[in-house]
């Protein structure tokens, strides 16, 4: 997998999906910029990466600023040279309170779509502004989810947002081909723990749903997934685009 000196700006870099996929892709020549709040997080991952010899920077990114969004680019340009590649990764998942539309209050619904459907627009729309300013093309992978190809989550927000990546996706890769610029899209399954796993009402009957419903028997990990975000990345992958590649144990087609 060609990945050596790819400079790529990973949002919610500081756990799970994000930060897995920062340690393999640095474990494998890229340099990483690793963009998220709380700054305790990427400045962790960051710091490990860089302690095992790989290049990784840190910066404090709320994607529901636009002007941070801007600034990461532009941080990540500073530090590496170029942009070659966004992981558009950053979410969020209010599962207590993401839960009966008919009741929801419009803020709450706000909450979820300002993260993980507009932050993953400003993050494509700042990291498309560079690469076509640069030159040379460039890759986006955004990270949406099963829950985007069914109706199964009661966290409604959350699942419609996913699914709104997925249009987004192919208008990236329908318009900025031209310029040598690739979008793919990642839908994760089941994995053992989601964004704001704390939170999670009932860990332990969600996990027995989900293995029960999963033909390879388990629930995902955050490792399962960074592999195929670094491919879609490497330029093994140059005619891949537009694609949704599901990774979900089988889950969504039992």
């Amino acid at each position: 997998m060609e990945l050596a000196g790819k400079a790529t700006l990973i949002t919610g870099g500081g756990s799970g999906i994000g930060a897995a996929t920062a340690r393999y892709m640095a474990a494998r020549g890229a340099s990483v910029a690793l963009a998220g709040i709380p700054v305790s997080g990427v400045d962790a991952v960051a710091a490990e990466i860089a302690a095992a010899g790989g290049k990784a920077i840190a910066i404090e990114t709320d994607v529901t600023n636009e002007s941070e969004i801007e600034a990461a680019v532009a941080r990540t340009v500073d530090a590496f040279g170029r942009l070659d590649a966004v992981v558009a990764n950053a979410g969020v998942q209010r599962h207590k309170t993401d839960i009966d539309l008919f009741s929801m209050t419009e803020v709450e619904w706000e909450r979820t779509q300002d993260v993980n459907l507009r932050g993953v627009f400003r993050t494509c729309k700042h990291g498309l502004a560079q690469m076509i300013e640069q030159g040379g093309g460039g890759s986006i992978v955004i990270v949406s989810s099963i829950t985007a190809l069914n109706g199964r989550t009661p966290n409604v927000s959350y699942m419609t947002a996913k699914s709104g990546l997925l249009g987004l996706n192919r208008h990236i890769a329908v318009h900025y081909a031209k310029h040598g610029i690739r979008c793919n899209a990642v839908c994760p399954g089941a994995l053992e723990q989601t964004p704001d796993w704390g939170d999670h009402p009932d860990p332990d009957g969600r996990e027995q749903a989900m293995v029960g419903s999963t033909p390879l028997g388990r629930l995902g990990t955050s490792e399962d997934i960074a592999p195929w975000i670094a491919f879609l990345i490497a330029d093994e992958a140059g005619f891949a685009t537009g694609g949704t590649f599901v990774v979900d144990g089988g889950i969504t087609i039992s």
